[in-house]
């Protein structure tokens, strides 16, 4: 009886610690399964601006947005720096610029210029003025291109554009360029006013743009 009494004792014994040994190996299993799991969900890194990635060493990151119709006004940033944009309220009709630093970074000035029913002489003596080696930006809100001449076409292209010699009335247009550029950018958006595509009535759709910016080295 006693014999008897201490085998199932011993057997109970086996038994529990077996199920501890089993329960220990479902909990690191579901462990090792959400430590997985979380790396499979895990949120992609955000960089400065919002890009997707970093920017190689030597260079700024940029994000560039175009104004919607006449509601909303463009939005431009640099290095995490919101430079211009309707909640700064330093954003209006036309052409949104900002002036920076070609080494730094350094916001040097914003500005924007009605080319609906504003002047274009004031504009002109604003894009003479650029200094040699400093990144410009540029945005569109409503109407970029009404009362620009060949004159400030030509500056404009001189920073770089492309696309300004065809800028017309309630176009979209985004562009980086530079005082001193050699060649033109790769950094330009431009999308036509056009009935049969616009994405509002009477105006196109939202431009956006990212990317990194060489640093001037000299």
């Amino acid at each position: 009886m006693f014999r008897a009494s201490g085998i199932l004792k011993l057997a109970a014994l086996i038994l529990a610690f077996l199920l501890a040994v089993f329960l220990a190996f479902q909990l690191l299993e579901i462990n090792v399964e959400f430590k997985l799991g979380s790396m499979m969900y895990k949120k992609p890194a955000v960089y400065k601006c919002g890009l997707s990635k970093a920017c190689p060493p030597g260079h700024m990151a940029f994000k560039l947005t175009s104004g919607a119709a006449s509601v909303v006004g463009p939005r431009m940033c640099l290095e995490d720096k919101l430079l211009m944009s309707g909640v700064k309220n330093n954003v209006g009709r036309g052409i949104n610029i900002a002036l920076l630093n070609g080494k730094t970074g350094e916001l040097l000035k914003t500005a924007y210029y009605d080319m609906w029913a504003g002047d274009v002489a004031p504009f002109i003596k604003f894009l003479k003025e650029i200094e040699e080696g400093t990144i410009v930006m540029m945005a569109s809100f409503d109407d970029p291109a009404s009362k620009l001449n060949d004159e400030a076409r030509k500056l404009i292209a001189d920073l770089g554009s492309s696309a300004v010699a065809k800028l017309a009335f309630r176009d979209n247009w985004i562009f980086v360029g530079g005082k001193g550029i050699k060649t033109k950018t790769p950094f330009e958006q431009h999308i036509k006013n056009s009935a049969d595509t616009n994405k509002y009535e009477g105006w196109p759709e939202v431009l956006e743009m990212e990317g990194c910016v060489p640093r001037r080295q000299d």
